[in-house]
């Protein structure tokens, strides 16, 4: 079967992980392997007085005990943020990195890492973890990080008693306060975008082998970043040559940005293989995942949009204050920084300012989260514009039309950090309005209305940036029969790279599509890649592939060339075909890859064989943009809110395959919805314990709480890249938060309620409307 780039091709990997085929970390099992389990600190801030490990050494089968101690002596190192800012004060910025496990005499957060028990089995060492005896000496914590900035506050680290890790600001202040000191009207909201977890479908596993004939260790653990996570844990957990330790990464239910940064724990499974000399495996449990993940959003916004009476935005200032945790990441500062870009969104203002303060808080770390940032700052303006549209009493459409960059505008530099290169804004906005009937939205309410439903219309136009860190690589190799083999340097973990990437080769190549076989996450087999995260992996590892291809069908060029005795620049080549130009004298591209392989018949000086590699490097952020509108019913008896219809128009530049881009943005959407609708992570006030520990309290989404999705695409290709792909792994989170806020509230404003912050689950719905 021949298919090309634009096919809408079932995935490939489906069949295999439908049938329960899938490779994920828990199948690869190793002979003789122990199991780890690691004792978690059940206090959110404690000192740790005395920790007794004899007791759990008595137990039988237990083979090890490691404490933050015996980590510290056998020089095992951490991971700390990537980011280099500085305090309010002009000081470093506070990096509070975390250790493999505690090793201050301290913990920080409700399962902070104390102690790691090895054993032959995993009911011994769970059973060891339990007889450690711990003195803990509980300290008052702090889990709101409005309440971690009061004076009095605990703080959870003692070198930074306010608090604070960094203060980041970007913008022109000066020409926001001029802009604001001018203007008619002054739009305030104070917002709070909360907590959420992950939870892929998978929960974290890894299984670390040591080959003492080699010194060489092998870690089997799904991540987003194979080659980038092998280079952190080598070289600065480890402090081994990169050469040391090999990085496996199967298949994988699920990243979502969680996957993306070294937890303790897979430091520790490589540190107890090599001392015990075999395999050791630990896998975490979903109550446990939920104090040991990394978590995401937490933030605390005041957001202020000043306009003239005629609706013209002139000024954009934004405060945020971010928790990050009781250790900040080593991507923990990304989210809430590198992508402000979008509070700019599609529109002209002309002067933004933001200043974001990362605050430490007794609570997991926040990092990566799809759409790390995105989704916060559409959030910010979209709402800010719906509310501005209320107090000028100018239609929100309007509103958003009066203020939207035009294609005629591009390139575009913001009032803010990004450079739009291009972009069809308004007309996405059209598009969507009109593929949902919004002239039909009164009639619609009306009926609502008269089934005692409180109906609402949100519209989001949003934009974000893709695919702008680091290089890319992609390697096709032939064998002597014409197999082939595509090793690719991003990983996927449910986006269907297998078959995007296979159908671009079949459709360039013009190979048959299950005649590639497809490898990736293996460090021993793939050179170099940076790994999928950012909505990057379309368009550089495309790029990437589109330039390896055109580096096979050159060398197979020189081969046909040679075998018809014709000057190479008269070879043409269409879809795997090679002609010589106003002949009929032909050969396929599989032959010349055969005849690559015999010597004798290839062209002075050519090496034998065909593997080609190429690598692409950005040069510049490609800017996904597209405008969401849905509509919502709320019972007023319950507060349930059901989202009757949802609509897309989306630009993701080129679209490599229709099906799978649905799917992507559906999948984004559900996201969304979840967090606004229901998903909550939750602290005692009191005691700082986490209250959502399981499915049982964690709400997420199902099929009953989401709506079909009608999904368009308006493609404006990017010149960022060969294939004008702009991105869309992130596209639906974005959209979706601003988009079912907007229009919850605009279905609560008939009951004069013109604020709510997420999530909005019934109780919290029909509070407000019963305030009074």
């Amino acid at each position: 079967m021949h298919v090309g780039l634009g096919d809408s091709v079932a995935r490939a990997e489906d069949d295999r992980l439908l049938s329960g085929r899938g490779r994920y970390t828990d199948d690869h099992i190793l002979r003789g392997e122990a199991r780890g389990v690691v004792l978690r600190s059940p206090h959110a801030a404690a000192k740790i007085n005395e920790i007794d490990t004899s007791p759990a050494l008595a137990i039988a089968g237990v083979l090890a005990v490691f404490t933050g101690a015996d980590i510290v002596a056998a020089g095992i190192g951490s991971a700390g943020s990537m980011a280099e800012y500085a305090r309010p004060d002009g000081s470093p910025m506070f990096k509070a990195t975390r250790s493999v496990l505690v090793a201050d005499g301290q913990v920080r957060h409700v399962g902070d890492p104390v102690a790691f028990v090895v054993a032959e089995t995993f009911d011994a060492a769970r059973l060891g973890a339990e007889a450690i005896a711990v003195d803990y000496e509980p300290l008052a914590a702090v889990t709101d990080p409005i309440a971690a900035l009061e004076p009095d506050a605990p703080s959870v680290w003692e070198a930074c008693p306010d608090n604070t890790s960094f203060l980041f600001q970007a913008g022109d202040e000066k020409a926001v306060e001029d802009a604001f000191a001018q203007a008619d009207h002054v739009t305030r909201l104070d917002l709070v975008i909360n907590r959420v977890s992950a939870a892929p479908m998978e929960p974290r596993s890894a299984v670390a082998d040591f080959d003492p004939a080699d010194d060489r260790l092998t870690l089997f653990c799904g991540v987003q970043n194979p080659h980038i996570m092998r280079r952190i844990l080598a070289r600065q957990y480890l402090n081994i040559p990169e050469t040391k330790l090999r990085m496996v990464s199967p298949d994988m239910g699920g990243a979502f940005g969680m996957r993306s940064t070294p937890y303790p724990e897979l430091a520790l499974v490589l540190h107890a293989a090599r001392v015990l000399g075999g395999p050791v495996r630990w896998t975490i449990d979903r109550s446990e995942a939920f104090v040991a993940d990394d978590q995401a959003r937490d933030n605390r916004t005041t957001g202020e949009l000043a306009l003239n009476n005629d609706g013209t935005f002139l000024a954009l200032r934004v405060r945020t204050v971010v928790s990050m945790g009781a250790y900040v990441s080593m991507g923990g500062a990304g989210p809430a920084t590198m992508n402000i870009g979008g509070l700019a969104g599609v529109y002209r203002t002309p002067a933004i300012h933001v200043a974001v303060r990362g605050v430490l808080t007794n609570t997991p770390s926040t990092s990566a989260y799809r759409g790390a940032g995105r989704p916060e700052a559409s959030y910010v303006i979209e709402r800010l514009i719906d509310t501005a549209a209320r107090d000028l009493k100018i239609d929100h459409v309007e509103l958003r039309r009066r203020n939207t960059i035009s294609p005629e505008e591009m390139p575009f530099k913001t009032g803010l950090v990004f450079t739009y290169d291009c972009g069809a804004f308004e007309e996405n906005m059209d598009r969507a309005l009109a593929a949902i009937d919004h002239a039909g939205y009164a009639a619609r309410a009306a009926e609502s209305s008269a089934r005692g439903m409180l109906r609402g219309f949100g519209l989001a136009n949003v934009i974000e940036r893709a695919a702008a860190l680091g290089e890319e690589t992609a390697e096709i190799r032939f064998d002597p029969s014409g197999g082939v083999t595509l090793l690719m340097g991003t990983h996927s973990h449910g986006q269907g790279h297998e078959t995007v990437f296979k159908q671009m080769l079949s459709g360039k190549l013009g190979l048959g599509f299950d005649e590639v076989r497809y490898v990736q996450g293996d460090t021993d087999l793939v050179a170099h890649g940076f790994g999928t995260f950012g909505s990057r992996s379309s368009g550089l590892g495309g790029a990437a592939l589109e330039r390896a291809a055109d580096k096979v069908i050159e060398k197979c060029r020189q081969i046909v060339a040679h075998a018809f005795e014709a000057d190479p620049a008269d070879i043409e080549h269409e879809t795997g075909v090679f002609t010589v130009a106003g002949t009929d004298r032909q050969m396929t591209l599989m032959d010349a890859a055969k005849m690559a392989y015999a010597a004798s018949k290839l062209p002075p000086g050519m090496e034998p064989g065909l593997h080609e590699r190429a690598a692409f490097v950005p040069t510049g952020a490609t800017f996904p943009n597209g405008c969401h509108v849905c509509e919502v019913e709320i019972d007023p008896e319950d507060g349930t809110t059901r989202i009757v219809r949802y609509m897309v128009v989306d630009d993701v530049g080129t679209v490599m395959n229709p099906l799978l881009l649905k799917g992507q943005i559906h999948g984004g959407i559900a996201q969304g919805v979840g967090q606004i609708l229901m998903e909550d992570i939750a602290w005692d006030p009191d005691t700082a314990q986490q209250l959502s520990g399981s499915f049982m309290d964690y709400c997420m989404p199902r099929a009953l709480d989401l709506p079909m999705f009608d999904v368009l695409s308006n493609p404006v290709p990017t010149k960022l890249n060969p294939l004008g792909i702009k991105g869309a792994g992130e596209a639906g989170t974005v959209g979706a938060m601003p988009c079912v806020m907007n229009a919850i509230v605009d279905a609560l404003g008939q009951r004069s309620i013109h604020h709510l912050d997420m999530p909005a689950t019934p109780h919290r719905v029909w509070q407000a409307l019963n305030k009074r």
